[in-house]
C-alpha cells in the first residue's frame, strides 16, 4: 500500500518557478516572495503530505505490518524534505540575494542556522 503521487501529472510534480522580489521591505517586516503559482504548488504538496500522514495513522489503527508503516513514514519525510528544499531554493535565490545586495550580511548567519535545522 503506497501513498504518494498517484494521479499527478508531470507538471504538478515539477519544481515551481521562483519569484524573486518583495521578500524584505523597508519597514523591516519580512514577507514571503512566492507567486500564486508557487503557493498553489506548495499547498498541493503539503495537502498530499497531510493525506500521507492520515494514511499512516490508518495503517497503525489497522495494525499494518511495521515495515510497511515505516516505509510510508520515510516517504512522507522525503516529501516534506522536498517542500523544504523548494522553499530554501526560493529563499536563497531571492531573499538572501536581495539582503546581501542591500549590504545586510547577517542574512548569511540566519541562513546557516536554518540549513543546520533542516539537516537534522
Amino acid at each position: 500500500m503506497e501513498i504518494g503521487n498517484e494521479g499527478n501529472t508531470p507538471e504538478q510534480l515539477k519544481a515551481p518557478e521562483i519569484e524573486t522580489d518583495h521578500c524584505h521591505r523597508e519597514d523591516a517586516e519580512r514577507h514571503s516572495h512566492h507567486s500564486d503559482q508557487t503557493k498553489s504548488n506548495l499547498i498541493t504538496r503539503l495537502n498530499r503530505i497531510e493525506g500521507q500522514i492520515r494514511g499512516i495513522k490508518g495503517m497503525i489503527e489497522k495494525d499494518t505490518y511495521c515495515d510497511d508503516v515505516l516505509n510510508q513514514i520515510a516517504a512522507s519525510q522525503a516529501a516534506l524534505n522536498g517542500v523544504g528544499k523548494l522553499l530554501l531554493e526560493g529563499h536563497m535565490k531571492s531573499c538572501v540575494v536581495e539582503r546581501i545586495e542591500a549590504g545586510d550580511h547577517d542574512v548569511i548567519d540566519e541562513l546557516l542556522k536554518t540549513v543546520h535545522k533542516l539537516m537534522k
